[in-house]
């Protein structure tokens, strides 16, 4: 983790003009293609999910916007960024998972499979330190149906600055498989050009079959 020079920092007026608005926040929802995905982990006999979400964390490592977190009014860089996200349950609620980041999808899925499984065997939310940390996005996922929008529940915090990815239920078109997304992050540390960024990597990872 390293500290940002925020005096010297390029948007340094950027960030200090969001960070006094009570709700600094901005999104957009969009979508991609997301077949070659979908029938690789079809292929595979694995999950769809897994595979656009760990797609998804390598694109959101790649843009050093996305690592950015507010800690103590600070700006801070993180290393590496980690998944958070939401296991729903057979008992229609949902339990949250942490999983470390890793390029290897082997080692990423295994530990994702992990977390599925101690979600499905407990109650509740799931709660524990890993929540409370900032080096994560928050993913969730509404298998159910597709969006155009979408809210967020918030406190108002503007020193909240971890983004939040979620993912709808694919549409075909054409014979193609188009996912909706919803990217939420804080504006003083990113624009819609870091955003249109990490769709760009992400897009192209969808692409590849591996």
């Amino acid at each position: 983790m390293k500290l940002l020079d925020i005096a010297n920092w390029k948007r340094k007026e950027h960030f200090e003009f969001f960070s006094k608005m009570k709700s600094p926040f901005f999104g957009i929802c969009t979508e991609v293609d997301c077949t070659k995905t979908y029938e690789l982990a079809k292929d595979k006999n694995q999950s769809f999910f897994a595979h656009y979400l760990h797609k998804s964390m390598i694109a959101v490592n790649a843009v050093e916007e996305f690592k950015l977190r507010i800690i103590d009014d600070q700006v801070y860089s993180f290393d590496a960024i980690h998944a958070g996200a939401t296991i729903g349950r057979k008992d229609e609620t949902f339990g949250f998972i942490f999983v470390n980041f890793d390029e290897d999808f082997d080692r990423f899925y295994e530990e994702l499979q992990k977390e599925i499984e101690e979600v499905n065997n407990c109650s509740g939310l799931r709660l524990n330190n890993e929540d409370l940390k900032k080096n994560l996005i928050r993913h969730s996922t509404l298998p159910w149906s597709g969006f155009t929008g979408l809210l967020h529940p918030t406190n108002l915090d503007s020193t909240e600055s971890v983004p939040k990815i979620t993912f709808g239920k694919f549409n075909v078109r054409d014979n193609r498989k188009y996912l909706p997304v919803s990217i939420e992050a804080h504006h003083g540390l990113m624009d819609g050009f870091h955003i249109s960024k990490y769709l760009e990597k992400f897009q192209e990872l969808l692409n590849q079959e591996y």
